[in-house]
Order: structure tokens, then sequence, then C-alpha cells
């Protein structure tokens, strides 16, 4: 094995030794509640999340980049009002040395008194080595019908 070799797997077990001290679960819960505080009070703030490499599906339809995306959340979605109610939460590593989150929960949409449930996956990908800022590089939603 050559220095180079030796050199960049060092610096990969610098990023896997930075990540571990992360608590992966923290970062999950911290980055739902901001993103839906966000998208129920000002949707428009959700572009700083979204890349032009970001891909969105939304109830089997797929956005790719980051102007389809804010297209859809903003323009595309037909109620004045939302909430969502996270219930549950599961977060993962990503191969991809991002984080993968998964999230159910219930939507009180405009005045209805019966909530929605449904489904959001998310893979988060860091902005650098720090893992304090990340970008949405996938994101899946589905309302849960059954």
């Amino acid at each position: 094995m050559t220095d180079k070799d030796e050199n960049k797997d060092d610096k990969k077990d610098e990023v896997r030794d930075e990540k571990k001290d992360i608590d992966l679960n923290a970062v999950g819960k911290a980055f739902v509640e901001h993103y839906y505080t966000l998208f129920d009070n000002n949707r428009l703030q959700l572009a700083d999340l979204y890349q032009d490499t970001s891909m969105l599906t939304f109830e089997n339809e797929q956005y790719a980049g980051k102007k389809a995306i804010m297209a859809k959340l903003c323009n595309g979605v037909f109620f004045k009002k939302i909430q969502h109610i996270p219930k549950t939460l599961d977060v993962q590593p990503s191969g991809a040395n991002g984080l993968m989150i998964m999230c159910t929960g219930e939507l009180k949409v405009d005045e209805e008194t019966n909530t929605l449930k449904y489904g959001q996956m998310f893979h988060l990908l860091p902005t650098d080595n720090s893992f304090q800022r990340f970008w949405l590089h996938n994101d899946i939603f589905r309302l849960n019908y059954c």
C-alpha cells in the first residue's frame, strides 16, 4: 500500500470517529422538528435544505432538483393550514456518510377534525465534516391509507 492510500484510509477513519461521537437520534429528532416547523409555518424556508441534486417523491410523484421540489411544496399542495405531529422516528447512518431518517406520524389539515397518517423518509448528507449541518439528498413522503 502506498502512502497516499494510507492517508486516504486515515482520513476515512477520522470521519468515522467524528461521526461516532454524534448522537444520531438527537440529530434526526432535531432535523425532523426543524423541517416540520418550517413546512408548517413558512415552506419557502425549506429551500435551504434542498440542492439541485435533491430528489423528492411525494405520493408517487417524483421531483428532481431544488426548483421543482420547492414548486411542489409551495404551490402543489392544496391546503391552507397543516400541522405535522411526528409519532415515531428511526435513524441510521447511511453508506454515503449521511443519515437515513424514517418518521411516521399524523397530519392535521385545515380545520379537519380527523388526522391523516403519514410516513416520510429523509436521506441527509452533511455539508461538511463537522456533521452540524445537513442537506436533503432524498425525501419520500406517503400518506398511509391502511
